[in-house]
C-alpha cells in the first residue's frame, strides 16, 4: 500500500496589526500531531477531510503528521516558527517511509525573519523529502504566491470559491492527484503567472462579477489537452511582502511550456480587465442609511474590522453610527473580554453602563459606552453542521454575554475573537437573526456563505482599518513597483 504525509501549517499574517502571532496563539486553536490530526478533521469540510477521503477511496495510507492554524494577526515570531518547523521534522522522522505529501499552507503567512512564510517552510520540507517525492499542495485564494512557493512543490491548487465553501473538494481534487502520480498515469508541473495587479478585497466575490467572469476564463483554459488544473490567487493586500498581489496557476501533465503559456493567458486576461477590479466604496453614513431601508434583514460588512483578515474584531465605528441615527433591531458581535467579564459578573437581568469594545487599538473606533440589560451568558461553544468558509465545524469564542441597549441594539460580546461565517453563533445562544433590520459582521465575503440564507441586503462599508478596503491607507514597504491601481500600467 502507498502511503502519503499529510501536513498543515496555515496563518493568514496581517504585517499592519502590530501584534504578533505566538506559539500559544496557535495552541490555543489547532496544534494537532500524528493521529490528531486524524481525529480533528477526518468528519470536517476542510482540505485535510478531502485528503483523508479520497486517499481512502482510491485505497492508499494516510499518514496524519500534522496542522497548526492561528486566527489571522500580525506576523509569526521567529521563535514560533523554529518550534512548529521542528515539529514538522519531528513528524516526518517519526512517520516512516512516504510515497507522496500533501500539504496545506495558507499562502499568506509572513514571520518575523522569513517573509515569505509558507514558500520557507515548504522549501525546508522538500529539502527533507527530496526532489523526487510527489508534494501536492492546496492553497487560500488570498494566498501571496511566490516562486518559491511553486518550486516546492509539484501541484498547487487553490480553493474555487469567496467565501471559501469548496475547501474538502479542492482537498479531494488533491488527493486524486495525488493518486493518478504514484499510479504513473501523470507526471504533474506547475508554473505561475504574477501579472502586476492587487485585485481590491471588494472584488473578490467568486459569484458575482467581475470575479465570475475571470473563473469562466479560467475553465476554459482546463478544457486545453494536457491541462490538469489551473487557480486563481486573487491576493492578500494586508500583507505588506514583495509578491502582494494577484497571480496563476496551471498545473499541466509534463508540459512545463504549457502550463506556463496557460498562466500568461490567465494573467493577460487580469491585466486587460483590471479597472473591473478597482473598489467601489461606500462610507458608513451611506451604509447605515442603506441598511435602514432596505429589505432586512441587511448584513452591513465591516472590512475594515475584518476579523478574519488579522483585525482585533472590537471595531465600533457602525455600532456608534447606528446607535446615533436609528433604533431599529440591530446586531453587533464585538471581542471584548473585560466588557464580557463585567456583564457575567452583574448577571443575567441586572442592567448596568458598559464601555464595549475598540480597546485594542484606536483604528477602529472609540470604546461604545452605554446602558445595557444582561439577556444572556453562554460558554461561547457552538457546532456548524454545513459547508461554511473555512471548513470548519467546531467553534469556541470563549466565555459570551449577550446585552442589549435602550435603542435596540444587542451586543454579543466574546471573549475570544469571533469570525462571523456562520449563523449558529447566533442561533445557539437564542437569537434569531430574522429578528433584526440590520446586522453587523467583521468580514468582507466569508460571512456572506452563512448569512445569505438569511439577509436581504448585503452592503460592504468602507470602515477604516488594518483591514480597510481602501488600499491607498497603507504605507507599503516592499510591494512591487508598479503595481496597479497603486500606479498605472503602461498601454
Amino acid at each position: 500500500m502507498k502511503r502519503v504525509g499529510i501536513i498543515g501549517l496555515s496563518h493568514e499574517s496581517n504585517t499592519f496589526n502590530a501584534r504578533l502571532t505566538a506559539l500559544e496563539h496557535f495552541q490555543s486553536v489547532m496544534l494537532a500531531r500524528g493521529e490528531e490530526v486524524r481525529t480533528k478533521y477526518s468528519a470536517s469540510h476542510h482540505e485535510i477531510g478531502g485528503f483523508l477521503e479520497g486517499l481512502a477511496k482510491e485505497g492508499v495510507e494516510a499518514v496524519p503528521i500534522f496542522h497548526a492554524f492561528a486566527m489571522p494577526a500580525g506576523a509569526v515570531t521567529a521563535a514560533t516558527l523554529d518550534r512548529l518547523l521542528a515539529m514538522i521534522m519531528e513528524g516526518l522522522d517519526a512517520a516512516g517511509p512516504l510515497d507522496g505529501l500533501l500539504v496545506a499552507p495558507h499562502g499568506a503567512g509572513v514571520s518575523e525573519l522569513h517573509r515569505d512564510m509558507d514558500g520557507y517552510w515548504l522549501s525546508q520540507v522538500r529539502a527533507k523529502v527530496g526532489p523526487k517525492m510527489p508534494i501536492i499542495c492546496t492553497i487560500d485564494p488570498h494566498a501571496n504566491l511566490t516562486q518559491k512557493m511553486i518550486d516546492a512543490c509539484d501541484a498547487t491548487i487553490a480553493y474555487r470559491s469567496n467565501p471559501h465553501l469548496d475547501q474538502k473538494q479542492r482537498g479531494l481534487e488533491a488527493a486524486a492527484l495525488m493518486c493518478r502520480t504514484l499510479r504513473g498515469e501523470i507526471r504533474p508541473v506547475q508554473a505561475a503567472a504574477f501579472p502586476p495587479i492587487a485585485i481590491n478585497i471588494e472584488r473578490q466575490y467568486t459569484p458575482g462579477q467581475p470575479c465570475l467572469a475571470m473563473y469562466q476564463f479560467a475553465d476554459e483554459i482546463l478544457k486545453r489537452p494536457g491541462v490538469l488544473s489551473d487557480s486563481i490567487v486573487l491576493g492578500f493586500p494586508y500583507a505588506d511582502v514583495e509578491e502582494m498581489g494577484s497571480a496563476f496557476i496551471v498545473v499541466t501533465d509534463g508540459d512545463k511550456a504549457l502550463a506556463q503559456r496557460s498562466a500568461n493567458d490567465l494573467g493577460a486576461w487580469l491585466v486587460a480587465h483590471r479597472q473591473d477590479f478597482v473598489a467601489k466604496l461606500i462610507s458608513i453614513p451611506d451604509a447605515v442609511q442603506r441598511g435602514i431601508t432596505s429589505p432586512g434583514p441587511v448584513l452591513l460588512l465591516d472590512m475594515g474590522d475584518n476579523a478574519g483578515g488579522g483585525s482585533p474584531g472590537d471595531g465600533t465605528l457602525l455600532a456608534h453610527e447606528i446607535d446615533r441615527v436609528t433604533t431599529v433591531k440591530s446586531f453587533v458581535c464585538l471581542y471584548d473580554p473585560k466588557a464580557q467579564d463585567a456583564a457575567r459578573a452583574a448577571g443575567v437581568g441586572a442592567r448596568l453602563t458598559l464601555k464595549m469594545g475598540a480597546k485594542h487599538d484606536h483604528l477602529h473606533g472609540e470604546p461604545f459606552e452605554t446602558a445595557v440589560t444582561v439577556r444572556g451568558l453562554f460558554d461561547g461553544k457552538y457546532h456548524e453542521p454545513q459547508p461554511r468558509h473555512g471548513g470548519i465545524t467546531h467553534f469556541d469564542i470563549g466565555l459570551i454575554a449577550v446585552v442589549e441597549t435602550d435603542r435596540g441594539m444587542t451586543l454579543q460580546l466574546t471573549s475570544k475573537p469571533s469570525f462571523p461565517t456562520s449563523l449558529v453563533q447566533l442561533t445557539a445562544f437564542g437569537l434569531d437573526p430574522s429578528s433584526f433590520q440590520i446586522i453587523v459582521a467583521k468580514g468582507v465575503h466569508a460571512p456572506v456563505g452563512a448569512y445569505v440564507h438569511v439577509c436581504k441586503t448585503m452592503i460592504r462599508v468602507n470602515t477604516p482599518g488594518i483591514t480597510s478596503a481602501d488600499m491607498s491607507r497603507f504605507e507599503y514597504r516592499h510591494r512591487r513597483h508598479p503595481l496597479f491601481p497603486f500606479e498605472p500600467l503602461p498601454l
